[in-house]
């Protein structure tokens, strides 16, 4: 077919029940002008290496599942384009997280992160009974419609320093949602999620290397979040001080 070229592809190999270490295999094939990188691994697991496991599930940029690390950068396989690599492509799993085989990451304890900021509209019950829908404007949106674009992808964790060097930090993409409700009109939970945000692995753990930014597919800006959080949280924590010595 016009068009085709022959690529290599060096996938990183793991199961941890049965290798004491990962190992990469190699395949060459035959690739289609308009794949992208997710098209290729499905078509090494369809006709060349059924063993291969790697996830994916909407193909449209929307699920986030199918995060990669190739060529050494955290990317979003069903988004990323193989025209942009030369003859050899290495593909290998996100970083920071376990491996459970192959390119296949383990994210249930970053999903524990995420639950800690407290991701949903905390408001009074009584409020929402008496004053009914709650209308927003156009500018009361916009304040925090950015940060609510993550597709919890998790490449933000992969480029990440501070994750590698820090387990316990909440993490770019749990403190930009935590920031985006602190941001929502709607919401009473600021004074909860900023307690968290100053704790031990919060938001001033952060060493502003913007990687995350970077590397984001949806452009949620999530260390803009992170340094907003950090001015906001500076402010409310000097204004708790003077209140509590007396002030109004």
């Amino acid at each position: 077919m016009e068009g085709e070229t022959k690529k290599t592809f060096v996938v990183t190999r793991f199961d941890p029940d049965q290798d004491e270490a990962p190992r990469t295999d190699t395949y060459e094939i035959t690739v289609q002008p308009d794949w992208k990188v997710l098209d290729a691994l499905n078509h090494i697991k369809d006709h060349v290496d059924p063993t291969l496991s790697h996830r994916w599930s909407c193909r449209m940029a929307v699920c986030g599942s199918c995060g990669m690390n190739v060529n050494g950068e955290p990317k979003l396989t069903c988004k990323d384009a193989l025209s942009d690599y030369g003859d050899t492509v290495e593909v290998a799993p996100l970083a920071n997280f376990p491996v459970i085989r192959d390119l296949v990451v383990e994210m249930e304890g970053f999903m524990e992160k995420f639950k800690a900021v407290k991701p949903w509209i905390m408001v009074a019950k009584e409020r929402a009974i008496e004053e009914g829908t709650y209308r927003q404007s156009p500018e009361e949106l916009d304040a925090f419609k950015q940060f609510s674009m993550c597709i919890n992808c998790m490449l933000c964790y992969s480029a990440c320093p501070v994750v590698s060097a820090e387990p316990d930090f909440l993490g770019p993409a749990a403190i930009a949602l935590g920031h985006r409700y602190n941001q929502d009109s709607r919401d009473e939970g600021n004074a909860e999620r900023n307690e968290v945000f100053r704790d031990d692995g919060g938001v001033f753990a952060c060493s502003f290397a913007n990687e995350c930014s970077e590397v984001c597919p949806k452009n949620v800006d999530p260390s803009g979040a992170v340094q907003q959080a950090k001015l906001l949280n500076v402010i409310d924590w000097a204004t708790g001080l003077v209140v509590s010595r007396g002030g109004k």
